[in-house]
């Protein structure tokens, strides 16, 4: 009986053992790609290429069979020189005070300020107002979302020869975000986001703003394969490891959930699948230019290394590095049938509350493969302690979650196991 004992209390101080190098091996994939060696994984300074050829070693090291490249090109605007705005003499720090709308050019000067009145707003009368002499070269101020709700007006205020103003203010709370998705083209006036405190009042704002738009810049998504008993299907597990890089000379956006979390996901599922062969093909997917509008992913779809069809299901990992019990998700109309097995999984082994289903959106790399009707899933651990660092300065290794890992993991991994 002692014997017994002891053997039990063993292969328990094993599997905990196992599962501590896990989250160890995982922890530490975080921590460097959200490391100022790669800048924010972006393209003016080659963080991304950086963190792609990173992943090639570490696939390696997991136990893949084969670890290739596939290129692909893509058009980015980029800000890694000078940041400078000056509110009233008052200086504002870049990614904490204001960033950069993506397409944006790069703009230098002083310029009055145009608050928008949005409790009296009238489009017409407003264009009237800055067609006089003493709002003439102005930055126009306004809500972000109010300028969204009235886009038909406020797009006229991006193009040259439409409005005689300079450019235009976002207001947008803090922490102060920053986007690449529509970075492929950039308008004519410049177009800063600020935070409603940096600005209220304020009269006049001078810039200092260096750009730079990278033509046909050269990126890569980075492939592993585990071989299967059978090669006529395939599961394929996608994340990617770009984020948006640069906002000047000395900030950058770690992204530790966005996505390095997804990312180091996929190299311990790797490493995983390297011990405990399955009986079909395993491809581990991580994509660059998600950011930057899903530029990988859609490559790949059209480039496929293996026939879609192929595909017995894709599950795309991103943003897991937080702790909201709630694991959220989205299905193509293939996968739905899956989604039932994964939500009897989650039942029977309560690895999150419930899975919650949102519609299907073109908001990470899953969408080009559900448009080619392959069925698949996207999990997204949002709204926990790390979601409100999103795309901010703030998303980094000191703020850093891990309670989504294990059981995302597990459920996959079940998930695997029985469908």
């Amino acid at each position: 009986m002692r014997r017994i004992r002891l053997l039990i209390v063993l292969l328990a101080l094993v599997s905990l053992q196992v599962n501590a190098q896990d989250m160890a091996h995982y922890k530490r994939i975080v921590k460097e790609l959200s490391s100022a060696r790669y800048q924010g994984r972006g393209y003016a300074r080659g963080g991304a290429n950086r963190a792609g050829r990173f992943l090639e070693k570490e696939y390696a090291r997991a136990g893949a069979d084969e670890v290739t490249r596939q290129p692909f090109t893509l058009d980015v605007q980029t800000f890694a020189g000078k940041m400078e705005m000056v509110a009233d003499g008052k200086k504002l720090r870049p990614g904490v005070d204001f960033s950069m709308r993506e397409y944006s050019p790069g703009v230098r000067g002083e310029f009055p300020v145009y608050h928008v009145d949005t409790l009296h707003f009238d489009g017409e009368r407003m264009l009237a107002d800055l067609a006089k002499p003493e709002n003439q070269g102005c930055l126009v101020a306004c809500d972000f979302w109010f300028t969204y709700r009235h886009r038909d007006v406020f797009s006229r205020l991006q193009k040259e020869g439409e409005c005689p103003n300079a450019g235009l203010i976002y207001l947008w709370p803090s922490p102060i975000k920053f986007f690449k998705a529509y970075a492929h083209r950039v308008v004519d006036k410049p177009i800063v986001w600020v935070t409603p405190e940096a600005i209220e009042g304020v009269r006049r704002v001078r810039l200092n703003v260096d750009a730079r738009f990278l033509k046909d810049y050269e990126c890569f998504n980075v492939i592993a394969k585990i071989a299967g008993e059978r090669h006529d299907s395939c599961y394929v597990f996608t994340a990617h490891y770009d984020h948006v890089g640069n906002l000047g000379r000395r900030v950058f956006y770690a992204g530790a959930n966005d996505n390095a979390s997804g990312t180091a996901a996929l190299v311990t599922l790797a490493a995983y699948y390297a011990q405990h062969r399955p009986p079909f093909d395993m491809y581990f997917l991580a994509f660059s230019g998600e950011d930057a509008n899903l530029r990988g992913s859609t490559y790949f779809v059209e480039h496929p290394i293996v026939p879609l069809r192929q595909i017995r299901y894709l599950f795309n990992i991103d943003m897991i590095g937080d702790n909201n019990p709630m694991q959220y998700c989205e299905v193509s109309d293939e996968g739905a049938a899956g989604l039932a097995l994964f939500e009897q999984i989650n039942s029977e082994k309560h690895y999150f509350k419930a899975l919650r289903r949102g519609d299907l959106a073109a908001n990470s790399d899953h969408y080009p493969f559900a448009q080619r009707h392959v069925p698949c899933i996207f999990l997204e651990n949002e709204s926990g302690d790390a979601f409100q660092y999103y795309h901010t300065i703030f998303d980094d290794w000191q703020h850093a979650v891990t309670d989504s890992y294990e059981p995302v993991f597990r459920l996959v991994r079940d998930f695997v196991e029985r469908y």
